[in-house]
C-alpha cells in the first residue's frame, strides 16, 4: 500500500462521481449514503493499512531482534513483541527515507512537472486521522440531514471534501498541494452555503471563499519563490522532499527561505484561521452541523498546519525558529490562541463558541511549530482531531433533540433527556480542557513543555499564552456544559435522546478522546508498567529526523512533571471558575452593567474585536461607497474627459489635415502632375502629329546635324 497509496484519495474521488450519476436513482433521493459510507469505509481500511506498513517499515529499517523463545507467559510474549517493536527506541529512531512514486505529468522549458504520492509517518497518520473523522461524519450524516432536498448533493461533496484533503495529504509536490489546497477550499464553500436559499448562508459561503483567497495569494508566491530556491541550487523542482533536503543542508539562501515562509504563513493564516484572517471561520457554522465537524476537526482548517509541518525545513531555516525566542509563526499561533479562546466567552450559539475554540486549539498548533515542537503539534492535531469532532457532532445531537436550535440560552438541563450526548459531550470537553489523562492532556502538555524549553533559549511569551489559553479553554467549556446540560431546560417541546445512527459516532470519539493520547506517552509514564518501549511513538514513526538533524540548535524537549502538574491546575483552576460563577452563582455578576470599562471590554468582545466591521463596513464598505463614487467620478471627469477631449481635438486635426495637408497640398500636387501631362502632351501633339513626310524630315535632319558633329569631331 505504500506504492499504491493513491487509492485512499481515489475512491472517494470515484464516490463523488457514482454519486451524482447514480444518487438521485437510489431510494427516492435519500440513498446517497450507500454509495459514500462504503467508499470512505474502504479508504479508511486502506488508510489503516498504510499507517501499519510505514510502521513495519521502520521497524525493519531499525533491525529485527531475535524473537522471544520459550515465552511462558503472554506478558512475556507483549514485552517481547514491543521489545522487538521498538528496538533502540532510547537511543533515537533510526532514518526512514519517505516513499516517493511518481509520473511525468508534462515538461516546459525542460522542467519535468510531475504528479504522484508521497508516503511517510506524517502523511500516513493523517490519512488515519483524516479517513477516520470522515467515516463517522459520513455514518453520522445519514441520520443528520436526512429528508434534505439535497441529500444527493450533500454526500456527493462530502465525499468530495474528503477525497481533496486525502490527495492533499499525499502530495508530492507544491504544486499538487495547492491543488488539493483549492479543492477543499472550493468543496468548504458548496457545503457551507449547502442551504443557500436563506442569505447568511450563502454569505458565509462566499466570505469563507474569499477570505480564504486572500491568503492563498501568499501560498503561490510562496511556492514560486521556493522553487526559484531550488533553481539557484541547479535542481529546477516543486519537489517537496527535495524542497526540505535543500533547506536543511542550506543549498537555499536564507533570503528565500524567510520570503517563502513568510508568505506560506499569510496561507496558515487564511486557511487554519489565525489571526487576522480568522474572521470566515464562526460564520461557516452556517452549514450543517457534520460539515462544521468535518472542517473543524481534521480537513479543512488543519491544511494549513499540516503544510507547515511537511515543509518544516523551510520554516525552521528561514525563521530562525532554532535561534530565537520569538518569531512570526510563534506569536500568530500564540497570539491566535489566547485572542480565540477570549471570544468563546461572550458567544451564545454554541458552534460558535466550538468555533472560536477550533481558532484557538489551531494557535496551539502554530505556536508548537513556531517554537520547535514539531511532535507536540502534530500530536496535538490528532488527539483534537477526534475529540472536537465528538464536540461538533455532540451540538448537532443537542441542536437535534432541541428543536433546530444552537441558541444555549434555549437549552438546559438536557442531561437527563441526553445522556449519551451529555457523557461524550463531558469527556470530550475535558480532553480539550487538558484533564489528566485524556488525550488533550499529553498534546497539550507537549507544547507548554516545547515552549518552556524551546530550541535554545525557549519562548516564554509564548509559554505564558499556553497557560492563560489552558485555563480559559476549560472556562469556557465548562459555561457551555453548564448551560446546555444543567439547570432546567428552556426551549420548547420535550427534548429526547439522538438516534443510535448519530450516538454511535459520538462514543467512537468519546472512546478516542481518552485513549488517543497513548500514541505518543514520555517514556517515564511507561515504565513502572514495563512498556516505556511504547514511548514517543509519534516521535518515533513520523518525526522527520531526517531533517531535522541538520539543524545543530533542533531538540525534543525532555517531559516535564512540574510543567504537566502547572497545566494540569491551570485546567482545574479554570474548571473550578466556571463552577463557581454559574453552579454556584457566585463571582461578580452583573459587572457589565455596573462598571463602564467591564461593558466596554465585552462588547469589544462581543463586536468580535470590530474586525467584521472593519473587513465589511470599512474595507468593503468603502470599497462599494465612497470608493466606488470616487472611481465613478474619476471615470465621468477624468477618463471620459480624456477620451472625449482625445475625440474632440482628434476630429479638429482630421479637419485641419484635410484642407491643409489633403487638399491644399495632397490634392494641388496630384492636381499640377495632371496639368503638366496635359500640358506636355500638347507640346507633343505639335511634332506627333502622324505624317510620314514630317518623320522622314525630321530623321533626315537628325542624321545630318549627327554627321557634321562626326565630321568636326573626328
Amino acid at each position: 500500500m505504500l506504492d499504491n497509496a493513491y487509492l485512499v484519495p481515489l475512491i472517494p474521488a470515484v464516490s463523488f462521481v457514482a454519486i451524482l450519476f447514480f444518487g438521485k436513482r437510489i431510494k427516492g433521493g435519500q440513498g446517497a449514503h450507500w454509495i459514500g459510507i462504503p467508499a470512505v469505509a474502504s479508504s479508511w481500511v486502506l488508510s489503516v493499512a498504510v499507517l501499519w506498513q510505514w510502521i513495519q517499515r521502520v521497524e525493519d529499517a531499525g533491525g529485527e531482534a531475535e524473537h522471544a523463545q520459550g515465552a511462558s507467559t503472554m506478558v512475556d510474549g507483549v514485552r517481547a513483541l514491543l521489545t522487538r517493536v521498538t528496538e533502540g527506541a532510547e537511543e533515537g529512531h533510526t532514518f526512514v527515507g519517505a516513499v516517493i512514486n511518481t509520473v511525468d505529468w508534462w515538461t516546459i522549458d525542460g522542467v519535468d512537472f510531475q504528479v504522484g504520492t508521497l508516503v511517510d509517518g506524517l502523511s500516513a497518520i493523517l490519512l488515519f486521522v483524516v479517513s477516520s473523522v470522515s467515516l463517522l461524519v459520513h455514518v453520522y450524516s445519514s441520520e443528520y440531514v436526512k429528508g434534505d432536498r439535497r441529500y444527493t448533493h450533500y454526500f456527493a461533496f462530502l465525499s468530495l471534501f474528503t477525497a481533496s484533503m486525502l490527495f492533499f495529504v499525499l502530495a508530492e509536490n507544491t504544486i499538487q498541494m495547492i491543488i488539493g489546497w483549492e479543492l477543499v477550499g472550493v468543496c468548504s464553500y458548496v457545503l457551507i452555503g449547502h442551504w443557500w436559499e436563506e442569505k447568511p448562508n450563502a454569505d458565509a459561503a462566499l466570505k469563507a471563499f474569499l477570505t480564504n483567497r486572500i491568503g492563498d495569494v501568499g501560498l503561490m508566491i510562496g511556492v514560486v519563490v521556493l522553487y526559484w530556491g531550488t533553481r539557484e541550487a541547479g535542481q529546477n523542482t516543486f519537489s517537496i522532499d527535495t524542497i526540505n533536503r535543500l533547506a536543511a543542508s542550506g543549498e537555499i539562501r536564507h533570503l528565500i527561505l524567510l520570503v517563502g515562509a513568510l508568505c506560506l504563513t499569510a496561507a496558515v493564516m487564511s486557511k487554519s484561521g489565525q489571526f487576522p484572517l480568522h474572521t470566515w471561520l464562526p460564520d461557516a457554522m452556517a452549514g450543517p452541523t457534520p460539515v462544521s465537524a468535518l472542517i473543524h476537526a481534521a480537513t479543512m482548517v488543519v491544511a494549513g498546519v499540516y503544510m507547515v509541518a511537511r515543509l518544516y525545513p523551510v520554516f525552521y531555516e528561514g525563521l530562525s525558529i532554532g535561534t530565537s525566542s520569538i518569531n512570526v509563526l510563534a506569536f500568530v499561533g500564540g497570539f491566535t490562541a489566547l485572542m480565540g479562546a477570549a471570544l468563546a466567552f461572550v458567544h451564545w450559539d454554541i458552534k460558535k463558541v466550538l468555533a472560536y475554540s477550533t481558532i484557538s486549539q489551531l494557535g496551539y498548533m502554530v505556536m508548537a511549530l513556531g517554537v520547535g515542537a514539531w511532535t507536540a503539534a502534530i500530536f496535538h492535531l490528532v488527539t483534537h482531531a477526534f475529540f472536537k469532532a465528538g464536540l461538533f457532532l455532540g451540538a448537532g445531537s443537542v441542536s437535534h433533540a432541541a428543536h433546530h436550535t444552537f441558541d444555549l440560552r434555549e437549552m438546559g438541563g438536557l442531561r437527563k433527556y441526553m445522556p449519551s450526548t451529555y457523557w461524550t459531550f463531558l469527556i470530550c470537553s475535558l480532553a480539550l480542557a487538558g484533564v489528566f489523562p485524556l488525550a488533550g492532556f499529553w498534546s497539550k502538555d507537549e507544547i507548554l513543555v516545547g515552549a518552556f524549553r524551546g530550541q535554545d533559549n525557549g519562548y516564554p511569551l509564548m509559554l505564558a499564552f499556553g497557560l492563560i489559553v489552558a485555563l480559559m479553554t476549560a472556562a469556557y467549556m465548562f459555561r457551555v456544559i453548564y448551560y446546555t446540560f444543567h439547570g432546567e431546560y428552556r426551549g420548547h417541546g420535550v427534548p429526547h435522546e439522538s438516534p443510535r445512527t448519530m450516538t454511535v459516532p459520538l462514543w467512537c470519539f468519546a472512546g478516542l478522546a481518552i485513549v488517543a493520547g497513548v500514541v505518543n506517552l514520555p517514556a517515564p509514564v511507561l515504565e513502572p508498567f514495563g512498556l516505556e518501549g511504547l514511548a514517543h511513538r509519534i516521535e518515533t514513526y513520523a518525526e522527520p529526523i531526517e531533517f531535522l538533524e541538520q539543524f545543530d540548535s533542533f531538540t525534543v524537549a525532555d517531559p516535564s512533571l512540574g510543567m504537566a502538574i502547572l497545566g494540569t491546575v491551570m485546567a482545574l483552576a479554570g474548571i473550578g471558575i466556571a463552577y463557581l460563577w454559574f453552579w454556584r452563582g457566585l463571582g461578580p455578576h452583573g459587572l457589565t452593567e455596573r462598571n463602564r470599562v467591564a461593558w466596554h471590554g465585552y462588547h469589544f468582545l462581543e463586536n468580535r474585536y470590530f474586525l467584521d466591521h472593519l473587513y465589511t463596513g470599512v474595507i468593503v464598505g468603502s470599497i462599494k461607497g465612497p470608493i466606488a463614487r470616487a472611481t465613478y467620478w474619476f471615470n465621468q471627469n477624468v477618463i471620459d474627459a480624456v477620451v472625449d477631449a482625445c475625440g474632440t481635438y482628434s476630429t479638429r486635426f482630421a479637419r485641419w489635415l484635410y484642407r491643409n495637408i489633403d487638399q491644399g497640398v495632397i490634392d494641388r500636387t496630384v492636381n499640377a502632375g495632371g496639368e503638366g501631362a496635359e500640358l506636355s502632351g500638347a507640346g507633343l501633339r505639335k511634332i506627333q502629329t502622324g505624317r510620314i513626310q514630317q518623320y522622314g524630315a525630321l530623321l533626315f535632319g537628325a542624321a545630318a546635324v549627327l554627321a557634321v558633329v562626326f565630321v568636326i569631331v573626328i
